[in-house]
């Protein structure tokens, strides 16, 4: 029967040559012997103790533990790596938060809050980049799908669960998610088209990059 010693390395290797996140059961599935989903969770504390003051950190993400580069060095690395990250349009990352921030929510849900039409192109972005994704529909006439967002978008973030997001008073200083009601007592105008044209910094430059 391997030591602790011995199994923290092999956590340790296959999450240094794994591409994607592996959560705990996976972890477990190398061990011949059974060893709890405690004692592996206890030892990848105990790594991610012994990387805490090197450039690479293991994390916890929505869909388990990976390595990756700290955010303090990736202008190092991007002298010799230059990346330009996808840049999405305001249209775009509002809608993304409007989602990320009350889901599940319809299509008609955001183009309330948001005061405009959402275009077919901007939920495909999002679905196309795998952070947001339909989950079911809303027992209403027509019954309209519901949109949620996805491990994807948790893990791309380095965040384990929704509850942490950053408040969304703080997201709300760079994008005005609060609709204007028209003054009374005109009518509420129809909502209006809005091209998905105009290019804002992708939210995603936060998430952290895989070391391998």
């Amino acid at each position: 029967m391997l030591s602790p010693s011995e199994v923290k390395v092999v956590l340790e290797a296959a999450l240094l040559a794994a591409h994607d996140p592996l959560p705990i059961s996976e972890l477990r599935k190398m061990f011949d012997e059974e060893i709890g989903a405690d004692t592996v969770r206890s030892l990848l504390e105990e790594l991610r103790e012994a990387w805490k003051d090197r450039g690479i950190e293991l994390v916890a993400t929505a869909s388990g533990w990976r390595f990756q580069t700290r955010v303090s060095y990736q202008r190092f690395l991007e002298r010799i790596h230059p990346e330009k990250a996808p840049r999405y349009s305001r249209a775009v990352l509002e809608t993304l938060a409007i989602v990320a921030y009350r889901q599940p929510v319809t299509r008609g849900d955001i183009e309330e809050v948001r005061g405009v039409t959402v275009s077919a192109e901007v939920l495909g972005r999002l679905e196309a980049r795998g952070w947001v994704e339909v989950i079911g529909h809303k027992e209403v006439p027509g019954r309209p799908a519901l949109y949620a967002t996805t491990k994807t978008f948790l893990d791309d973030l380095g965040l384990r669960s929704l509850q942490e997001l950053p408040p969304l008073e703080d997201i709300a200083k760079t994008l005005d998610l609060t609709p204007t009601p028209p003054p009374d007592p005109q009518p509420a105008p129809a909502p209006r088209s809005e091209p998905d044209s105009q290019a804002a910094p992708d939210e995603s430059a936060t998430a952290q990059h895989s070391a391998v």
